[in-house]
């Protein structure tokens, strides 16, 4: 891993295929195909950011299933970020030059980007307080690569 990466943390969403599949191509939203799209041009690397398996690489198989952060209560929002801050542990992310991409929504960031803090170099959200509309029409402004 160079020093300097970017890493980009995209959240998993409800409308998924039947699968089993790449995680990339398992989530079938216009809102996770605009995340994903910029986040490969915009990041180094990218991971999904799934309730049920936490952190997930693109090409990682999956099957579909039903579960969201949404529902969960504070404390399994915070011991599901903790799970997580381990997995990027234990991946080797957790560096001092790293840079976060958050491109996910509050339920999947609130906790997580706590227990990031001090561990990279810095976190950015250019998605951060916008509702689902509004991140859609940003993401479909943004030129492409």
């Amino acid at each position: 891993m160079n020093k300097g990466e970017t890493i980009a943390l995209v959240s998993c969403v409800k409308s998924k295929v039947a699968g089993p599949c790449a995680a990339r191509d398992l989530y079938t939203s216009a809102l996770f195909k605009k995340m994903r799209t910029y986040a490969e041009q915009h990041a180094d690397r990218w991971f999904i950011l799934s309730a049920k398996y936490g952190l997930v690489a693109p090409r990682r198989r999956l099957t579909s299933y039903e579960r969201t952060l949404r529902q969960a209560t504070e404390n399994e929002r915070r011991e599901w970020a903790q799970w997580v801050f381990s997995q990027m542990a234990e991946a080797g992310l957790l560096q001092s030059g790293t840079t976060i991409l958050w491109l996910a929504g509050s339920d999947y960031k609130k906790h997580l980007a706590k227990l990031l803090h001090g561990h990279v170099r810095r976190q950015s959200d250019p998605l951060a307080g916008m509702k689902i509309g509004k991140r859609l029409a940003w993401l479909t402004s943004r030129p492409q690569k």
